[in-house]
């Protein structure tokens, strides 16, 4: 069994799986290793569930919120992004002046621009850019907008570019052109 090559790696006693048969459940813990087992009985016997968890940070996995002034405040609960685990998870973003809340303009060009100079803004605060962003994601209220959109986008993005995904959606807030979300790794 994988597991218990990890255990021995680790010098943890051997435990006989086949001693947990009781109803009573049973967890041990050695620093950042921990065995939990039970036996759950539903119409009759059942074998043994046997579970190893290692971890090679002592630290909990936190999460991070990310605020800038130079990008547009969150329109609801939520934050301009999450940084957690070494990565970047920014919320969606629109094509809004920071210092006004208005849009630059109607057209999905002037939006576009604004919403990835926002993301810049955002990835800055985060201690990332556009070269650590690995996977975008684009909301468009018209897919008839997607050479124009594409033709802003591959201005900052360099090669390779990030994976996405694009489509039109039904309606986005406040009857925005475009929006787009983002994942990014964190060094």
């Amino acid at each position: 069994m994988a597991w218990c090559a990890a255990a021995r790696s680790f010098h943890m006693p051997a435990i006989d799986v086949g001693s947990l048969r009781s109803r009573a459940p049973l967890a041990a813990g050695i620093g950042c290793v921990s065995l939990a087992a039970a036996n759950f009985r539903r119409s009759g016997p059942s074998p043994p569930f046997a579970s190893l968890g290692i971890s090679t940070d002592a630290n909990p996995v936190l999460k991070e919120a990310v605020q800038t002034e130079k990008a547009p405040a969150a329109l609801g609960p939520y934050s301009q992004a999450i940084k957690a685990n070494n990565m970047l998870f920014m919320s969606g973003v629109l094509g809004l002046v920071p210092e006004t809340g208005k849009f630059v303009s109607d057209s999905v060009e002037d939006q576009t621009e604004q919403v990835l100079k926002n993301m810049g803004e955002i990835l800055k605060a985060s201690g990332a850019s556009y070269a650590s962003v690995v996977k975008t994601t684009i909301m468009l209220a018209d897919l008839k907008d997607f050479k124009k959109v594409n033709e802003i986008y591959a201005k900052y993005f360099p090669a390779p570019a990030p994976a996405r995904s694009t489509y039109q959606v039904a309606a986005l807030p406040l009857d925005a052109k475009i929006e787009i979300e983002c994942i990014a790794t964190l060094q």
